[in-house]
């Protein structure tokens, strides 16, 4: 999954990022609504984390530009600002959450497997094409009976394969589910990854089409 983080405060932004990518999350960030209004038109993204207090424009005209152009990425309001006005604005502007500063990042998590529910982007309490099963809230594979704990990466990249099963993903189509733009990828992450995945479920769950990239099995 890939979020678009648009927060001006960068020890709050640092703090949110850090926890994405700890929660498997691929995390673009941005410090301002222009950047934020731009980078969505640029990139595809599952989710966005909306400050409202931005310069440039702020996160209300933000959120009213990507509504104009008829734009339905899932947006979460997360701001200071707590009146209830506030709240109606947001939520009456097409946000699909928000959520008060401060505030527990389980939670922030919790309402954004939520929303990737309703979207059929995830965020569903387990992934499975049968022979798979991935839960999201553990980051627990079972396959064969087994269940094995995966790492945050190994989660991302497993994940991003089980949304579209019988689907070939590329290398460049996987790098963009695990890193952000300011994460250095190496050339072989993903074949170590996968390597990693293999060992804990074995190797026939990944099917590597030479030349192309790596699937998993439609289920049954």
């Amino acid at each position: 999954m890939r979020i678009l983080l648009i927060e001006d405060d960068r020890m709050i932004g640092a703090a949110v990022v850090q926890a994405l990518r700890d929660a498997s999350y691929a995390v673009d960030w941005v410090t301002d609504g222009g950047s934020g209004i731009e980078a969505a038109s640029a990139e595809t993204y599952d989710l966005v984390l909306l400050d409202l207090g931005l310069p440039t424009p702020d996160g209300t005209e933000v959120l009213r530009q990507f509504r104009k152009t008829g734009h339905r990425l899932p947006v979460i309001i997360v701001t200071a600002r707590d009146a209830i006005d506030d709240r109606i604005r947001g939520l009456d502007l097409g946000a699909d959450d928000y959520i008060v500063k401060p505030f527990e990042m389980r939670e922030l998590l919790a309402r954004m497997r939520a929303i990737l529910r309703r979207q059929g982007s995830g965020g569903s309490a387990v992934l499975s094409n049968g022979a798979i099963s991935l839960d999201p809230a553990t980051h627990e594979v079972a396959h064969a009976g087994e269940i094995s704990r995966l790492t945050a990466r190994e989660f991302a990249l497993l994940q991003a394969l089980l949304l579209r099963p019988g689907t070939i993903l590329s290398r460049i189509d996987l790098e963009r589910h695990i890193y952000g733009w300011n994460e250095e990828v190496e050339s072989n992450a993903v074949e170590f990854l996968i390597h990693a995945i293999r060992k804990k479920i074995g190797a026939a769950a990944i099917r590597n089409v030479r030349g192309v990239g790596w699937m998993v099995d439609r289920p049954c």
